[in-house]
């Protein structure tokens, strides 16, 4: 099954200081540990060395927007694993990181159509003013409450460490896809799903919108 789908505009924001000359400096955050501490020694053999900044440029001063040029249309999204193994290699800021990692923990052993229908879930709750207004937000909602998390891996007790570098090379792809504005309409505005393997009592009060590999998706509107 093939979309078109177009990228949306872009811009690149800095800042300038008082004299009107711009100062950009990059700055590391906790992320960078924590990324160590998922991939473990997968870290170098996918890119991921310590020192190298996972966040985006931040600067000083008064902001100025710098328009990021960006292509008309992109190439049509095929769920496939032959058409993300012909894209470039992903990567990404925070965003990008949260949701390939919420991808490769909740999805990774679904078909690539599977991991998109889950990606259409979260970016739709980043849409809901139900929800937190970011991938981020949305996939860490209820960490450390007792039942309170929204995606099991978050406080299931299992160490988030990556062991499989090819699946995270295409759970970073589709992410990178779905940021960049890649159509969802697998599931019909779904904002929440779960395996065929258990039955939780919410499902009964949702209207089911999809079945999509091993999951059910469903509305509540």
């Amino acid at each position: 099954m093939a979309g078109a789908w177009t990228l949306p505009a872009t811009a690149e924001i800095g800042f300038a200081t008082s004299s009107g000359a711009s100062e950009t400096r990059y700055i590391r955050q906790s992320l960078q540990d924590r990324l160590h501490g998922i991939f473990g020694s997968n870290a170098n053999a996918i890119g991921m060395k310590r020192g190298a900044d996972p966040l985006s440029r931040i600067s000083s001063g008064k902001a100025f927007v710098r328009p990021v040029p960006r292509p008309a249309r992109a190439p049509r999204i095929q769920y496939s694993r032959d058409f993300l193994a012909g894209l470039p290699k992903a990567s990404g800021g925070a965003e990008w990181q949260c949701l390939a990692e919420a991808l490769y923990f909740e999805a990774r052993g679904e078909k690539v159509k599977g991991v998109f229908a889950v990606a259409e879930v979260i970016l739709n709750r980043v849409d809901s003013r139900k929800y937190p207004n970011s991938v981020c937000g949305v996939v860490n909602q209820g960490t450390g409450r007792k039942y309170a998390c929204q995606f099991s891996y978050t406080c299931d007790g299992i160490p988030d460490r990556v062991s499989e570098p090819k699946a995270w090379a295409r759970m970073g792809k589709i992410a990178r896809l779905m940021l960049d504005g890649a159509p969802r309409h697998l599931t019909n505005g779904a904002m929440f799903y779960h395996t065929k393997a258990v039955s939780p009592s919410w499902s009964r009060k949702f209207q089911r919108t999809a079945t999509i590999g091993a999951h059910y998706f469903y509305s509540n509107s």
